[in-house]
This record gives C-alpha cells, sequence and structure tokens, in this order.
C-alpha cells in the first residue's frame, strides 16, 4: 500500500553519528511494509544515510525534497521522502566514541524536525537511539533530551518519559534523579498527572479499555505506615482521587501494589501500564522482561515522539550486527499515536 496525504507525516532522524542509528533506520525502511503505515521523511546527512545502507547491506529509493513542508502534500508514493540536512562532516566522526560534533548533529537534526511539527508539518517523530553525554557536550542545555523537547515545543504542563515492551507501558513520577532524593518528588498532584497521562497516551495507541496498576513506593507497599508513610499520606489519597473522576473507560486505576509483584499482574495480562515511583523500579522489570524490545515515548509534548529503550551501542558500531527490532517498535508506535494526533488537529492536505 502506497503513501497517501491521509497517513501520519512522520520524521525519523539517523540519531548519533558515531552509533548503529543509520545502520538501524536502513533496515527500518527496507521492509516494505513501513511506507503502508506512515507518510515517512528522513532527515539527515546524505553520507551518513548512504553509510547506514552500505553497512545494513541494504538499497532503499527515495524521494528528494526541500523542506519538511513539501512531505505532507507529495503525490502517492511507495518511497520514504528524503531531506538532506548538513549538520557533520564524516571527518569529525570517530565511530564508538561520544563526541561534541556528534551532539550537535544530532540537535540540529531534531531541532528542525521540531520546528516542523510547531507549524503543522509533522505527526510523529522516530529518532535513532543518540547519546546524552555527546549532546551535552554538543551545547544541549537540560539535563536529558525529553526535557530539552519539552522546552523546545513550549511545554509549560506535566511531562514525563514512557517505557514500552509490546503491550505494557511504563512511566514513573521521578526519572534522572538520584535515589536518596525520590521520596522529594512524590507527591498527589504529579501521581494523579503521570497516571492521567499515560492513560490518554494509551487511548491514543490504540487501546480501547486502559487498565492501568500504581506502584507502592516501600518495601511490601509500607506495610500500613510500619515501613514507611509515602503510601498512607501520598499514594493511595492520589489513587482514590484517580478513581473518583469520570473516565472515557470504566475503573482504569488500581493500586497501589508492592513493586515486588507489581510486574507479575502485568505479565500476565491484569494491566497494560504501571505507574512507578522512580526509575530503576520499572527499568529494570521492563528491561529484563525484554531489552532488544523496548521502545521510549515521550510523553506530554504537543506530538509523539519515539525512540529505541537502547543506546547507541557504540560497541557493535559499523559492524552490520545491530537489531532493528526495537527501532521497528518504536516506528510502529510514532505511527499510531502520530496517526491520533493527526486525527485530532488536522493540517491542510
Amino acid at each position: 500500500m502506497p503513501n497517501t496525504p491521509a497517513l501520519p507525516v512522520v520524521a525519523l532522524t539517523l540519531g548519533d553519528p558515531a552509533g548503529i542509528g543509520a545502520e538501524l533506520i536502513a533496515r527500518l525502511l527496507a521492509r516494505p511494509e513501513a511506507t503502508a503505515l506512515a507518510n515517512i521523511v528522513l532527515a539527515g546527512d546524505r553520507w551518513l544515510w548512504d553509510e547506514g545502507q552500505r553497512i545494513a547491506g541494504t538499497s532503499v529509493a527515495v524521494d528528494e525534497v526541500r523542506s519538511l513542508a513539501e512531505v505532507r502534500g507529495r503525490a502517492a508514493t511507495a518511497r520514504p521522502a528524503f531531506l538532506a540536512v548538513r549538520s557533520i562532516d564524516p571527518a569529525l566522526v570517530e565511530r564508538g566514541r561520544a563526541a561534541a560534533p556528534g551532539g550537535r548533529s544530532v540537535l540540529q537534526v531534531l531541532d528542525r524536525c521540531m520546528d516542523a511539527t510547531l507549524a503543522g508539518e509533522v505527526d510523529a517523530i522516530c529518532f535513532a537511539p543518540l547519546n546524552k553525554q555527546a549532546m551535552k557536550l554538543g551545547g544541549m542545555r537540560h539535563e536529558d533530551e525529553l526535557h530539552h523537547f519539552a522546552q523546545r515545543l513550549g511545554v509549560a504542563g506535566y511531562f514525563c518519559e514512557f517505557n514500552t515492551l509490546g503491550e505494557l507501558w511504563t512511566s514513573r513520577i521521578s526519572s534522572h534523579v538520584p535515589l536518596k532524593d525520590v521520596a522529594g518528588y512524590l507527591s498527589v498532584e504529579r501521581i494523579e498527572q503521570a497516571a492521567e497521562l499515560i492513560y490518554r497516551s494509551l487511548l491514543d495507541n490504540g487501546v480501547a479499555q486502559p487498565k492501568i496498576a500504581i506502584a507502592a513506593f516501600n518495601p511490601h507497599g509500607g506495610d500500613g505506615g510500619l515501613c514507611g508513610r509515602e503510601e498512607v499520606d501520598i499514594i493511595i489519597p492520589a489513587v482514590q482521587r484517580l478513581q473518583a473522576r469520570d473516565w472515557p473507560t470504566a475503573s482504569p486505576f488500581h493500586g497501589p501494589f508492592p513493586a515486588d509483584t507489581i510486574f507479575l499482574k502485568a505479565q500476565a495480562g491484569d494491566y497494560q501500564a504501571i505507574v512507578t515511583m522512580y526509575h530503576d523500579q520499572g527499568q529494570i522489570a521492563i528491561k529484563l522482561m525484554g531489552f532488544s524490545r523496548g521502545v521510549t515515548v515521550q510523553g506530554g509534548l504537543p506530538i509523539p515522539i519515539t525512540t529505541p529503550a537502547h543506546g547507541t551501542a557504540y560497541d557493535i558500531a559499523g559492524q552490520g550486527k545491530a537489531s532493528v527490532e526495537a527501532m521497528w517498535q518504536a516506528f510502529l508506535i510514532a505511527s499510531r499515536m502520530g496517526a491520533a494526533h493527526r486525527l485530532a488537529t488536522p493540517t491542510p492536505a
């Protein structure tokens, strides 16, 4: 099935030029079913795209465009669009190493795609793996890419990272903060915001009846206050407030459940999402369940932005060994959520 203007416009980027990103995008676009799901535009350096195809052993025909604004209205085609962005000289790339030129390249391409979303030209972004150290060396002023995205897109409300594995999604109340500081991040309002955000994101991803479990914070769920009072004072009141509200589907929120059993309930199919209280409470479990298939979704932004949950894999960059599975799953989510975004905010063809 060829691309048509009715499909969501999904921008793909090549990620850190010293990593496996270009190889992953080459493998993704070699799948003929990709262009049936989205009107794809690949943005990045032409030399890096050619290098990725050489490493992956693929040959994918693309249609050159001069701007992202051209993509939505282009004629039906089975080929992805390609926007050449000169962001880095190949002589500045040392494969397998985080460096400032690579970080600047990533920022330049992503910023161009985000500006296009603000102009209504793109419905979703799916980026190949990047490296936070390289981005900071390259000029990123924020603690991570999510905060950079939020600032660039003018987000004033609540936002957070989701990690997904197949049909299971997780969010967290605190993220990249020292463990000793986590309790200070817990509040009724933040739990409500995180729960509502992942609920509505699941709806956009096509889940008809989301069921969401809220994790406890302390061992044994606090044992009624004997092993910590965060459940009694914060988490239970938050769950009660969520349960008291009207939602588009019936009884979506449950818990809190002790963290050492909550993922067993999700594995059994009882829940499609878990709201965790801190980074490793969810990340350890979900990565053990399927590291090579995990996806990170940037939640709370005006458009969907997704990426594989694994990193740049510097150790195997250029060797033709990279698995495309997580990249493919990230693209599938971007396409589904991009379609929901397009329906909610139609733009002229």
